[in-house]
């Protein structure tokens, strides 16, 4: 056995049809197109979404909803996540910094701290938002609360 005598396995390689060679090929005239109408000829593309004549899916279905683009979406952080970080850390102030450090947020969201969960470190904390109940819980461990 030898490189010059490898080949591939019986009925693996299938040989190309060529088409539109001439009569004599077998696979002239029409070659395999069918007669006339616009399939049979060059150029010919079906429109995106045709569906035979019948009302496509995009004209069938009603439009409905939209964006909202004043919208302004928080990444809620809540008390418990604060009181791990300042227990991990042993920081007395918590902010955007410390909060991506840690990994909970990306530098280009916004925060927005929430009350579930306790708090019992004394921390001041830097957020774009907070809830009332989380403002309070802060407050009420002696904490305070910096809106950014």
């Amino acid at each position: 056995m030898d490189l010059s005598s490898l080949k591939p396995a019986e009925g693996s390689v299938k040989i190309r049809k060529r088409v539109g060679r001439g009569a004599g090929s077998g696979l002239g005239g029409t070659s395999t197109r069918g007669h006339k109408g616009a399939k049979s000829r060059s150029g010919y593309k079906k429109k995106i979404g045709f569906e035979g004549g019948q009302m496509p899916m995009q004209r069938r279905l009603p439009k409905f909803g939209f964006k909202n683009f004043n919208k302004v979406e928080y990444k809620a952080i809540n008390l418990s996540t604060l009181q791990s970080i300042a227990e991990a850390k042993k920081l007395d102030k918590i902010g955007l910094a410390d909060l991506i450090e840690a990994g909970f947020v990306s530098s280009k969201s916004l925060v927005k701290i929430l009350a579930k969960g306790t708090l019992t470190a004394k921390l001041e904390v830097s957020a774009n938002a907070f809830s009332a109940a989380a403002k309070e819980a802060i407050e009420k461990a002696g904490g305070s609360v910096v809106i950014l």
